[in-house]
């Protein structure tokens, strides 16, 4: 899914006090973009890391009304510029349309008719530029980032007591759902010792979820957070214990890293034993030498394997999303696995015939 962004709007005719209220909760509820009057720019930087869009030169995105503004500008800086326009009616669509091509977004504001502008500007300006939205609620929102299958790029709130429900649902829009499927166990043997990756994130990871991680980018099994309480180990909730150096491990946007490359600040993709995915952070990893296990699977004619650690708090997740721990497992065990038929070239996927063994 692609990415959508969220801005919100501090440029009100209030206080400082008030917008600086809206700000904050810009950067808490972890907006893309804060809108402020000309000037504020260094103001918002104090309180947090945030881009900044005004009708300035200090922002990050300076916002104009002018078309020919904008080409000149566009020449003169390698600056990120945005075109804001009302419409009321056609002649203003046709101006944000010209905009488009001159600008990186284009910010529209339509309160009186929403859905035929925004249907009009997506097919003008598809793959030229950025549309951001302006909305007021959760279900301007939807209407939104929806339209014709590909909806804006982003919104624009401007009613800041929705921003968290629109961020909440631009996570859960966004997020992929993945079709995972129960993967026979066809065998498995200790092989000696390797270089394996334990990944802690900055989130708390749920009783079957974990990471999807393989030897292979087109199979993987999805090995469980270390929720499960144990006589001996305390749990550590914010890890997955992913497997060896070598492995892909998913991240977003249908991507695969290899563990070895994991990194404080870098984003992997939480899944449940449902499909469902969720972004979190990497707080860091740790690449210790431990004994390995390999376990080798088969789902719809495909086989795929991975290597874990072999300890007895290691463990896979089943159908049910039960923790299966590896010490556990058998020939003919069912585990849950990702299967696709594309490999993947440089983590991303691809339409070619790549066999990894």
């Amino acid at each position: 899914m692609k990415t959508k962004e969220l801005w919100v709007s501090a440029n009100q005719d209030i206080s400082w006090d008030k917008r600086k209220s809206i700000v904050t909760d810009a950067l808490e509820t972890g907006a893309d973009v804060v809108m402020v009057k000309p000037g504020e720019s260094g103001k918002v930087r104090e309180l947090g890391k945030i881009k900044t869009a005004a009708e300035d030169n200090n922002a990050d995105i300076i916002i104009t009304g002018k078309i020919e503004a904008l080409k000149s500008a566009k020449k003169a800086e390698g600056r990120e510029y945005a075109f804001y326009r009302e419409i009321r009616g056609k002649a203003d669509e046709e101006e944000v349309g010209k905009a488009g091509k001159h600008a990186d977004y284009v910010i529209v504001s339509a309160k009186d008719w929403k859905v035929i502008p925004l249907e009009n500007l997506i097919a003008m300006l598809q793959n030229k530029c950025k549309i951001i939205f302006e909305v007021e609620g959760v279900n301007d929102a939807k209407l939104a980032l929806q339209t014709m299958e590909v909806g804006s790029d982003g919104v624009l709130v401007s009613d800041s007591h929705n921003i968290k429900k629109i961020k909440e649902f631009i996570d859960d829009f966004t997020t992929e759902k993945l079709n995972l499927m129960p993967a026979k166990i066809t065998k498995i043997e200790p092989v000696g010792m390797g270089d394996r990756v334990c990944v802690d994130t900055c989130s708390m990871f749920s009783v079957g979820e974990g990471m999807l991680v393989g030897s292979q980018s087109n199979g993987m099994s999805l090995v469980h957070s270390e929720t499960i309480e144990t006589p001996y180990v305390a749990t550590r909730p914010f890890r997955v214990n992913a497997g060896a150096v070598h492995a892909y491990v998913r991240v977003p946007d249908g991507k695969t890293k290899y563990l070895s490359e994991i990194k404080a600040g870098d984003t992997v993709l939480a899944v449940d034993f449902k499909g469902k995915t969720r972004k979190v952070i990497v707080g860091r990893s740790k690449i210790e030498k431990r004994p390995l296990m390999l376990i080798e699977a088969e789902a719809q004619g495909k086989k795929f394997s991975t290597l874990l650690q072999n300890a007895e708090t290691i463990r896979l997740a089943d159908k049910n999303g039960k923790a299966v721990s590896v010490v556990d497992l058998k020939v003919g065990s069912e585990i849950l696995a990702y299967v696709e038929e594309k490999g993947r070239h440089f983590g991303m996927s691809v339409d070619e015939s790549i066999a990894e063994k």
